[in-house]
């Protein structure tokens, strides 16, 4: 049957306008993202950009000027979310297949340090609060609006970034650094003395403890899970056995304010790596790590004389020390797919700091150190330093990938490296 003279000038009308609105409809949609590839070999830089790596190793210089990268996390296939000081959270995709990121994109614009990817979220820290995204697998981009976590953390003084962990049982670890160097009744002021109990030690200074999946806790709804540590920037949870470790910034300006020897200021307080566990007090602001005793011993700002231990006996020591003023940032575990030597242990990255003066300046690299048993054992190793002077790569963040690849990211290079097994990778020749 023919259809009526009125529907078909309805359909006239209408059929054009439908049309329309679907070119239009095109034209809205965002461009659907390529997935990642690995079927290609990573083609490694021929000065393996500008890294000093291990025999055996190669660098792929998987981004750069991508401003103050902090710390990072590499998902299941391949994508790499870092946090930034400045300008928020970046996602970074290789759709080709050669390891450098050809897809980048930002998801805000709040600074912060902070990041970890577990399950169907995906957290990351600012400052003062820590937040979370919806995330799937496979997914870049993040649907839907970020939760707050926690808020209103103390994000005042010296040192503001907050580092988080996740662990076993729902747990959240935030890392709340001191508002001072050395709660003195004046910070940094030549010999002032110390606040006698030293009152950051409710709000600062420590681990605490929150649940990951509650929103919008505060301090107070969290547990203070160990104090006594000034800073503890690297924070991460072992994947095996879910252990929480840290390495901690010690204090400054024992020369300076003290009258220390210029040796002895710049090699002192050892940066500690430790293990907290519930109720641990490691001995800030009363104690510091003397590299030479290889003890805690009391600070001048409350009696000591750089030898006297004092009540420092009864905190919970150091598994293992670093040298002092290397500014620890950032750990990842080894997980063995670069080889049975690094089966067992820890990366651990170093910012480098100003106060070793009149010494050298010292510190900017990534280190490798061994452990047995959840421990440290023999000393650590230099696994990454930059090919341009010691102050050409600054460290700050730390992941495995997949496939076992070591990613370094740098806030002040503005770049993300990942180091990887040379026999994995594809080689350049120098000027091609």
């Amino acid at each position: 049957m023919t259809p009526p003279v009125s529907t078909l000038m309805r359909a006239r009308v209408l059929l054009p306008a439908v049309g329309a609105l679907a070119i239009f409809g095109v034209f809205l949609r965002r461009p659907r993202l390529a997935p990642p590839r690995h079927s290609e070999r990573p083609v490694c830089a021929p000065d393996n950009g500008g890294l000093n790596v291990p025999n055996g190793f190669c660098a792929v210089v998987v981004a750069h000027d991508v401003g103050s990268v902090r710390h990072l996390v590499v998902a299941p296939n391949g994508d790499i979310f870092a946090n930034r000081e400045r300008g928020g959270v970046i996602a970074l995709r290789d759709t080709s297949g050669d390891g450098v990121a050809d897809i980048v994109r930002p998801f805000n614009t709040q600074g912060g340090t902070g990041i970890a990817l577990e399950g169907d979220f995906l957290y990351y820290s600012t400052d003062a609060a820590v937040y979370r995204y919806p995330w799937k697998s496979g997914q870049l981009e993040p649907k839907g609006e970020a939760e707050s976590i926690v808020i209103d953390l103390p994000a005042d003084g010296d040192h503001k970034s907050k580092s988080i962990a996740l662990g076993s049982g729902g747990a959240l670890f935030v890392n709340i650094g001191s508002a001072s160097n050395s709660c003195q009744q004046q910070n940094r002021a030549s010999r002032s003395p110390g606040r006698d109990p030293c009152d950051e030690l409710k709000t600062r200074a420590g681990i605490w403890r929150f649940d990951a999946n509650r929103k919008d806790q505060r301090l107070p709804d969290g547990e203070h899970w160990a104090t006594g540590l000034r800073n503890t920037v690297a924070l991460a949870t072992d994947p095996k056995s879910r252990a929480l470790y840290g390495v901690t910034h010690g204090r400054d300006q024992l020369r300076e304010s003290w009258g220390f020897s210029a040796e002895k200021g710049a090699e002192n307080p050892g940066e500690e790596m430790v293990r907290p566990e519930r109720g641990d007090d490691y001995g800030w602001p009363y104690c510091y790590y003397d590299t030479d005793l290889k003890q805690k011993v009391l600070a001048p700002e409350y009696g000591g004389d750089g030898k006297q231990v004092g009540r420092c006996a009864r905190m919970k020591p150091a598994l293992v020390s670093f040298p002092g003023h290397w500014a620890p940032m950032a750990l990842a575990f080894g997980d063995g797919k670069f080889g049975p030597a690094y089966a067992s242990g820890v990366f651990v990255a170093f910012h480098g700091s100003w106060n070793r003066a009149p010494l050298p300046q010292a510190g900017y690299r990534v280190v490798w150190q061994p452990m047995v048993d959840g421990r440290p054992s023999g000393t650590y190793q230099s696994f990454v330093t930059g090919t341009k002077g010691p102050t050409s790569i600054r460290p700050s963040g730390l992941a495995i990938g997949p496939d076992g690849s070591l990613y370094i990211s740098a806030d002040q290079n503005g770049t993300i490296w990942r180091v990887l097994n040379s026999s994995d990778a594809e080689h350049t020749k120098e000027g091609t």
